[in-house]
């Protein structure tokens, strides 16, 4: 049975998560806060949050139930983030390789997943951080929220609700990872469009052709097709 569970503060969601697994049954349990203090992001990177105009959401599933690849998981959750998102809000959401969600050219969420083990059970430990209602991003250009990109105002209340029905939902009825790459590269942030790169220390242009399954990024440069790990190459939007 899931639960949600609402923190009026927290430092990371990711981090309190482990005091609500308490139980044998414990799964599919979420915690979220709209104050979050010291949020975490991918290889260590922090996420910064407005209090009371943006999500802090994490949820905790147990491995067990998928048969998928680390990548392929992660590849599922930034898709099942990305349609929850195109359906609230009537537009194109797109995936920005390997864990940031795009809508109309800003980053509004970032994800953060981790695998753990808390009292003998692995757990999947999926973060988001949600600009829901945030207006001023100063040190963040290429930062937006659903209220900046759409001029909609969003209950948060609802938002974390809706958010957390739409995820057990969807990784109840997980696809073939087949499925889910084809997902995922349809979705991908600029794929088959010339874009610059910053590639050790260097500028250029290049094309994102396709993630692949072991999460590599392969794009098309000068020197001809090449493949990446998240850090190895910068997209500059």
């Amino acid at each position: 049975m899931s639960q949600l569970f609402y923190l009026k503060e927290c430092s990371s969601t990711n981090d309190e998560i482990s005091k609500f697994l308490l139980y044998e049954s414990s799964d599919f349990i979420s915690v979220h806060t709209f104050n979050q203090t010291k949020g975490r992001g991918q290889y260590g990177n922090t996420w910064s949050s407005t209090a009371e105009k943006n999500l802090a959401f994490t949820l905790a599933v147990k491995t067990d139930h998928f048969t998928v690849s680390d990548f392929m998981f992660n590849y599922y959750t930034a898709t099942v983030i990305s349609d929850f998102l195109a359906n609230l809000t009537e537009n194109i959401v797109k995936i920005k390789w390997p864990n940031d969600i795009i809508l109309k050219n800003k980053k509004i969420v970032g994800i953060l997943i981790e695998k753990k083990k808390i009292n003998q059970h692995n757990y999947f430990i999926i973060g988001a951080g949600f600009n829901i209602l945030q207006e001023k991003f100063e040190e963040i250009s290429n930062a937006g929220s659903l209220l900046t990109q759409t001029g909609k105002h969003f209950n948060l209340d609802e938002f974390a609700l809706n958010l957390h029905n739409f995820f057990i939902e969807k990784l109840n009825n997980i696809p073939s990872e087949k499925e889910i790459l084809d997902r995922f590269n349809a979705n991908l942030f600029r794929k088959d469009e010339i874009s610059v790169f910053e590639l050790n220390g260097k500028r250029q242009n290049g094309i994102i052709r396709h993630a692949d399954e072991k999460g590599e990024l392969w794009i098309e440069l000068e020197g001809g097709l090449k493949s990446f790990y998240h850090k190895e190459i910068k997209l500059l939007y």
